[in-house]
């Protein structure tokens, strides 16, 4: 679902392809150095909606933006009115709630025998954060040796000098775990997501979705639910982003009950969200997305393209400063420094 380079001039005419090129990041060179410094390509940002200063502002003088409405008298829930099944919920989480997800983002949810992107070249790949925390260095057997095949597992992580040095004298291809942890683009957990075949295999071994989530969705997916039904939720996809990444305009269609709603959590740097309509020419909505902000997608929403144009990683517009303090202050640095420069958001699903 990342976006490919590779866009035809007819999808460039479309609405929403206009909007995710305005807001993309785009670089400039600096005039004022004469070395080739570059810097982001200003702007115009003023016309996407801002849900937290709609929240302020709603709370202090009950007034609301032409177009969004609350979702419930005294509700934080707003809805877009041309948008029908959307719900956005401003500061969902609370901070040691957002701390929480991230770690187990990037500890738990990436392990076998869930599946992340690394799976198609490396097979299924253990403990990378713990890895790349340690400076541990991902080595390519020789596929003659005990370990691959009593393990069938050509990959094994070392961390000392003499190891990976013996695997280069052995010419064995080698890749660092930091740079695996940054090439972390999604993982699966629940029902695992096919994505050679755009379906869920219900054959593949799988770690359940945790109870402490489970119970997090449905509580917030409950003002978006049919009348007398809950929410199950059967699967989730954990989407990791880096500076320059960008989600192009998708559906998500693989369900089976569009009624149902996707929960969908932001964790980590700001980003741009875009909302468009049931065709890519219908013009989108954009709207910040923050750490700690739930959006809510089901019915005639199901339908809508929707992406990710940007994240800001800057230390000015990323907003992150009191989540970065608290990942510290709990955890080390390690957590706090791959969240400065990075988005995780976790789409949880009900399948069935």
């Amino acid at each position: 679902m990342y976006e490919s380079a590779n866009v035809s001039e007819e999808a460039d005419r479309t609405a929403f392809r206009r909007a995710e090129k305005k807001y993309k990041l785009y670089y400039e060179q600096d005039s004022k150095f004469s070395r080739k410094k570059k810097l982001p390509k200003p702007v115009d940002l003023s016309a996407l909606l801002d849900f937290d200063l709609i929240l302020q502002d709603f709370n202090k003088n009950g007034v609301l933006p032409d177009g969004i409405r609350v979702a419930e008298a005294d509700s934080p829930v707003f809805c877009i009115e041309n948008r029908p099944g959307f719900y956005f919920i401003p500061g969902a989480l609370s901070l040691e709630e957002q701390c929480k997800w991230i770690k187990e983002s990037l500890t738990n949810f990436p392990q076998p025998p869930n599946r992340t992107n690394h799976n198609a070249i490396y097979g299924p790949v253990s403990d990378l954060f713990d890895s790349a925390k340690a400076n541990k260095v991902l080595v390519q057997e020789d596929p003659t040796s005990e370990t691959c095949i009593n393990n069938n597992n050509k990959w094994k992580f070392y961390d000392g000098e003499e190891d990976i040095e013996k695997a280069k004298r052995r010419s064995c291809k080698s890749v660092p775990a930091s740079s695996l942890l940054r090439k972390l683009r999604w993982s699966t957990l629940g029902l695992q997501f096919d994505w050679s075949k755009r379906n869920y295999d219900v054959s593949l071994p799988h770690n359940n979705i945790p109870d402490a989530l489970c119970q997090l969705a449905k509580t917030h997916a409950a003002i978006a639910m049919p009348a007398g039904e809950e929410f199950r939720p059967e699967a989730a996809i954990v989407n990791y982003f880096g500076l320059g990444d960008t989600l192009g305009g998708h559906l998500d269609d693989m369900e089976a009950d569009w009624s149902k709603p996707i929960v969908s959590i932001s964790l980590g740097c700001k980003a741009i969200f875009l909302l468009g309509g049931k065709s890519k020419e219908d013009p989108p909505h954009a709207m910040y997305l923050r750490s700690g902000d739930i959006v809510l997608m089901a019915g005639e929403a199901r339908e809508c393209y929707h992406g990710v144009p940007r994240i800001f990683t800057d230390e000015e517009n990323s907003e992150i400063g009191a989540l970065e303090s608290e990942l510290s202050h709990e955890s080390g640095h390690f957590f706090a420094e791959y969240i400065k420069t990075s988005r995780i958001n976790i789409n949880i699903r009900q399948v069935f």
